[in-house]
């Protein structure tokens, strides 16, 4: 198959409406300056009533997490979607593959809308299906595709998704990464030399959790760049390694540098730095604690009172742990301001817009994934839940 390559155009100059997803807005978009807006947000939760389920993902502002049923990570929250089957709107404050999760496991009466279409996920996109696709024809050139066996961050699209349905594979997050790993080294017994995994979209969940985890070393994982031939990688490579990452990366974890970490230590002795496996390497290798979204929260609110924590993950989320936890000293781990630029994009006009429009009568948004693609990512997605031991977090 070949890749077809998304338009480059020059900084303000053109929009590509196909891959600029929710550039316009069919009707007006409340003012950010409008006074109002908070009262018409719960007007608008108030007329819907137990007709609408609205999620918020952690990393959401506050000005839009505080209209939220339900807080979490992705896959919690589009199955917290799943179980409320009464609800025939389900509006998903997050980013455009959270939206996709939320319709493939709701049922086809609910109808799940993301306030703005361009809250996409740079990671996600990093992998199109027409390049995994090139990839696995490489893999078959190569004489090793029947031993790999897929595996794709739930941070994916879910053609993605679906992809490693029909070639074996499954999902996980960042919580289950390593029994899935297992799964899928298990996965083909009779292969001589054992099995290999194809890890995407994010390198660094991949690395760290194959090396930190499960022992592997860092020559046993290679990485694959979808923009180079072959992957960038000779034969041999491809034939020696056990990971063929994914070059692909979170624009917010892959910030971290590992000299800010000592720069923080030198200022705040004492100082526990616990961060996101999506972060590098090198800065996962010099933290404390590593875990997901989930672990970090749960981690700082058994923190006893006085202790200080550097945060290595998004900032609306670590601002959120300071404010809520006073009695603890919490920092960012970054020189900068680092908010994710897309989950951004749901800002409280979007909400509002996406709401009123639904008590008009007009579904707004809506994500549908159709049904061959649902099939298959349905069956990558039951693969995990029935992984042993497996969790639903991020």
């Amino acid at each position: 198959m070949t890749t077809i390559d998304l338009p480059l155009l020059p900084l303000g100059k053109g929009r590509d409406l196909d891959s600029e997803r929710g550039v316009e807005c069919p009707g007006d978009l409340p003012a950010a300056s409008d006074p109002d807006l908070v009262a018409r947000a719960l007007a608008a939760k108030e007329a819907l009533g137990e007709r609408l389920f609205v999620l918020g993902h952690h990393y959401q502002r506050d000005e839009v997490i505080q209209f939220a049923d339900v807080t979490g990570d992705s896959f919690k929250l589009a199955r917290e979607a799943a179980a409320r089957p009464a609800a025939e709107f389900i509006v998903f404050c997050g980013v455009h593959f959270m939206a996709e999760s939320a319709d493939i496991l709701t049922a086809d009466t609910q109808k799940v809308v993301l306030p703005d279409l361009a809250a996409g996920c740079s990671m996600a996109d990093m992998a199109r299906l027409g390049q995994v696709e090139d990839a696995w024809d490489a893999l078959a050139e190569a004489g090793i595709q029947d031993a790999v066996v897929p595996i794709t961050y739930m941070n994916s699209s879910a053609d993605i998704k679906a992809f490693c349905g029909r070639n074996g594979g499954a999902v996980c997050t960042s919580s289950n990464a390593e029994v899935a790993l297992e799964w899928a080294f298990a996965q083909k017994p009779e292969v001589e030399g054992g099995a290999k995994v194809f890890f995407f979209p994010d390198q660094h969940l991949g690395r760290n959790t194959a090396v930190l985890q499960m022992g592997y070393s860092l020559e046993d994982c290679v990485v694959w760049n979808p923009h180079l031939p072959n992957g960038g990688l000779t034969v041999q490579q491809l034939r020696d390694a056990k990971m063929i990452l994914w070059r692909g990366h979170c624009s917010v974890h892959g910030r971290f540098r590992p000299e800010v970490i000592d720069e923080l230590r030198a200022a705040h002795p004492g100082l526990n730095v616990i961060v996101h496996p999506e972060c590098t390497h090198e800065v996962v290798t010099k933290a404390d604690l590593v875990g997901s979204t989930e672990f970090i929260i749960k981690t700082i609110e058994a923190a006893a009172p006085g202790t200080t924590w550097a945060i290595g993950t998004e900032l609306n989320l670590v601002k959120r742990l300071a404010d809520a936890h006073p009695d603890k000293n919490i920092v960012f781990l970054d020189r900068n301001v680092c908010y994710c630029s897309t989950m951004n994009r749901i800002d409280l006009p979007h909400l509002v817009w996406a709401l009123e429009n639904l008590v008009a009568g007009n579904v707004v948004n809506q994500i549908s994934v159709d049904p061959a693609t649902e099939e298959w990512a349905q069956v990558a997605l039951q693969r995990m839940l029935d992984l042993p031991g497996r969790t639903a977090k991020d």
